[in-house]
């Protein structure tokens, strides 16, 4: 803005130079041609003569100031006077054709005068015009540069409200993303905890059920390594008399069944058998069955040994499959019994 200012005060400024000079060269210079006219009627070939040899560099109006007033000087002096009479006549001839040397340019100089009047009071016209114009155009340049600040301002705020709204979505935008991100990391926290928390139910039940298996293993330690029947000894003699008893009869069967097979294969081979009527057939079966009843005797025989054993060791009484005391009665009467009533249905 000061450059600006500065450049329109020397534009009016090179105005108003240029203004001066064009008044000056439109308004010409007139001689005075009434005076000079007057004042010719009264020169003599002698002054014209001087007029002639009168220097080259005065100006029009001077020069013609000069010629008069010399040639009324040797027009009015009186011939051979005294030197101060002569001074005063010359003094009051000079002072008269002064006078009329001013009333004749009087009217030349008013007309000079009302022309540079006219000429000042149009180049004043003229620069209050240009400086009008110049002003109007000044005016128009601060409207134009107000209008342009104006709009460069408004362009600013919009450029600022933008930018305002362009940080304020993205500050939204960021609080949504760090608003999901906690909400996420919220999340997992909590299925971690959850995750956490179930594992360790899963191990305190893990470690329960350890627990309860090691005490079912140890109760079952326990009662496979029981002696139910211990602390009864005349229960366990009575047990073993009674195993005793049954060997015997056992051993008497298997020494029965033994002799009866092979009694039938000796009567099988020296007796010839009519194969019509099937009897060989027959025999063949019943000698098999001796057979497997005299093995099962032998198996029974084997159990009544181990039985024998465990009432050596005290263990007898107790069952296979549940490790419980086996009742007394079934211990009485079915010899030799390892299973309780319960564990035997269920096989």
């Amino acid at each position: 803005m000061p450059s600006t200012a500065k450049a329109s005060t020397k534009k009016t400024a090179v105005k108003k130079v240029v203004v001066k000079k064009s008044a000056a060269k439109r308004a010409p210079v007139k001689k005075a041609a009434p005076a000079k006219k007057a004042v010719a009627a009264r020169k003599s070939p002698a002054s014209v003569a001087k007029k002639s040899v009168a220097p080259k560099k005065s100006t029009p109006q001077a020069s013609a100031k000069k010629a008069v007033v010399k040639k009324t000087v040797k027009n009015v002096a009186p011939p051979k006077k005294s030197a101060a009479a002569a001074t005063t006549a010359r003094s009051s001839a000079s002072k008269a054709v002064a006078k009329k040397v001013m009333k004749a340019t009087a009217p030349v100089a008013a007309t000079r005068a009302a022309k540079e009047r006219e000429a000042k009071a149009k180049a004043a016209e003229r620069e209050k015009a240009a400086a009008a114009k110049a002003k109007a155009a000044a005016a128009a340049r601060a409207a134009k540069e107000r209008e342009a600040r104006a709009k460069a301002a408004a362009k600013e705020r919009e450029i600022q409200r933008k930018a305002r709204e362009r940080a304020a979505a993205e500050a939204k935008k960021q609080r949504e993303i760090d608003a999901k991100r906690k909400t996420i990391e919220a999340e997992k926290l909590r299925k971690q905890r959850e995750i956490e928390r179930r594992n360790l139910e899963e191990l305190k039940r893990q470690e329960r059920r350890e627990a309860e298996e090691r005490k079912r293993q140890e109760a079952l330690e326990r009662k496979m390594h029981s002696k139910p029947y211990a602390d009864e000894p005349e229960f366990l003699e009575e047990l073993r008399g009674l195993l005793l008893e049954s060997r015997e009869a056992t051993l008497a069967q298997i020494v029965i069944s033994d002799e009866e097979a092979n009694e039938m294969l000796v009567d099988r081979e020296r007796l010839e058998y009519d194969d019509e009527d099937g009897s060989s057939v027959a025999s063949d079966i019943q000698r098999d069955q001796l057979k497997d009843f005299a093995t099962a005797l032998r198996l029974k025989v084997d159990e009544i040994d181990v039985a024998l054993a465990r009432i050596d060791d005290g263990s007898y009484g107790r069952c296979d499959e549940c490790f419980e005391p086996i009742s007394k009665p079934r211990l009485q009467f079915q010899l030799p019994v390892f299973t309780c009533v319960t564990c035997r249905a269920s096989v």
